[in-house]
């Protein structure tokens, strides 16, 4: 198989009446997946050529899925866009997407998050599409017999990625309209699958843990995984997860648009160990750079940068994808996460990776939420500051947390400053949005 529109007619011809999607009260059999798919490749006729790149509207609908895979018969590429973008800036995305050629083999134009710059469109053919399910049903096991609730955005790899994986298994993809609605996410578990699961980002793992721990404890029978990524999970947020579903695979996964679908960790497993990303999948392979930074390798890379090839040729050259993450390999061949380069805050000539303050206070009772971030210093040149999203209305005792985080991290690592805030500006899923928090001065 060439494509995973390919499945799609194999289990059309094999299991016509299997349930492919399910949004809301609408099921769609392989069968009438296939058939319309078919349909609006016609109505696509003459509107395309091959190679066109069509800007969709990330709906989580059944009919986005059928315009996302018809997009893909018709030759030509699919590139999803936030649903709720200004109609003006949808436009201009299409506008600059149609004046650029990509290479024959394209699948899709993903943009990144751009949590630190620019949004970025990444090219990514079907052979990654394939690449990247096969590591997903290699490491994480995807059967025929799964049921997988998406609650995420389809124009990111984060949920579309997990598409990929059911459709060419033929299991069934459940589409829920994010955690707006917790009663909704919760009943698309009843769906009759002998198994079920799902992708939560972080920060939904932490709200489902305050506020439907019970809900999600009644599913740790059925719940077969649960798959994390995109931003950091905290340690006492896995601790909290593994006691809630003491019986269900819990994996931290390393992925990014560029990279595709790397390495993924079931923590779940007696050791439940913050950061660590397990050992790279079937298609992929990494080492670490010299400077101690994460390089990849394989077929889920992607091909470049949209219109970019000084941007592509700095971080893709003779098929190995150089990123900006911090990460080592242990004696076992797994993979830890230390951080971002370019996140990195140079204290005094010490350098801190600030995901590792936010993980440590996170484990503080009264710390909803936080970021650390970097403020000027007479002496020092920069210094710590965390940013803290207190549990309901209690007051922060900075004291106190200042105290804890001495015993949980080296004394230049603990923040100078702190200060209380209502919310930490975050991305869709989950990130923080470092763009957001500029240098402060004392």
């Amino acid at each position: 198989m060439t494509t995973l529109e390919k499945y799609i007619g194999l289990h059309a011809r094999n299991c016509p009446d299997k349930v492919a999607i399910v949004c809301q009260h609408e099921q769609c059999t392989y069968r009438c997946l296939h058939e319309r798919i078919g349909r609006r490749v016609e109505d696509m006729k003459g509107l395309w050529r091959a190679r066109d790149i069509v800007c969709l509207r990330a709906q989580p609908t059944i009919d986005y899925l059928v315009d996302y895979f018809a997009v893909h018969v018709a030759g030509c590429v699919a590139a999803p866009l936030e649903r709720d973008l200004p109609e003006e800036t949808y436009q201009a995305a299409n506008g600059m997407l149609c004046r650029h050629q990509v290479q024959a083999g394209t699948a899709d134009v993903l943009y990144t998050t751009g949590t630190t710059g620019r949004a970025k469109g990444v090219a990514i053919s079907h052979q990654t599409i394939l690449a990247d399910a096969e590591n997903l049903i290699d490491g994480q096991g995807f059967t025929p017999e799964l049921a997988f609730v998406i609650n995420g955005p389809l124009n990111h790899i984060g949920s579309l990625s997990k598409v990929w994986p059911l459709i060419m298994q033929g299991a069934t993809v459940i589409l829920v309209d994010g955690l707006k609605d917790l009663d909704a996410f919760f009943d698309a578990f009843d769906y009759p699958a002998p198994k079920v699961a799902t992708f939560l980002v972080p920060a939904s793992i932490r709200m489902i843990i305050r506020f439907g721990a019970q809900r999600l404890a009644a599913l740790a029978d059925k719940m077969d995984f649960i798959e994390t990524g995109a931003a950091a999970i905290a340690q006492s947020d896995m601790t909290a997860l593994c006691r809630l579903l003491p019986r269900t695979r819990l994996y931290n996964t390393y992925a990014s648009t560029e990279t595709g679908i790397i390495s993924t960790y079931n923590y779940n497993e007696g050791q439940c160990l913050p950061g660590c990303l397990g050992r790279p999948m079937k298609h992929s392979r990494i080492v670490i750079t010299p400077e101690g930074l994460i390089a990849c390798m394989g077929p889920t890379l992607m091909t470049g940068y949209v219109g970019d090839d000084a941007l592509t040729a700095s971080v893709l050259r003779d098929g190995v994808l150089y990123t900006s993450d911090i990460g080592e390999i242990d004696d076992q061949g797994m993979l830890h996460l230390k951080g971002r380069q370019d996140d990195v805050i140079n204290v005094g000539g010490f350098k801190v990776a600030p995901t590792e303050v936010e993980d440590a206070a996170l484990a503080f009772p009264n710390v909803k939420d936080c970021v650390c971030m970097a403020v000027d210093h007479p002496i020092t040149g920069k210094a710590l500051k965390l940013l803290v999203v207190t549990n309901g209305d209690n007051p922060l005792d900075k004291r106190a947390l200042a105290v804890f985080l001495k015993s949980r991290l080296e004394n230049y690592k603990v923040p100078l400053q702190y200060a209380t805030t209502d919310h930490i500006e975050r991305t869709f899923n989950g990130k923080i949005n470092r763009a957001h928090y500029n240098y402060q001065s004392l």
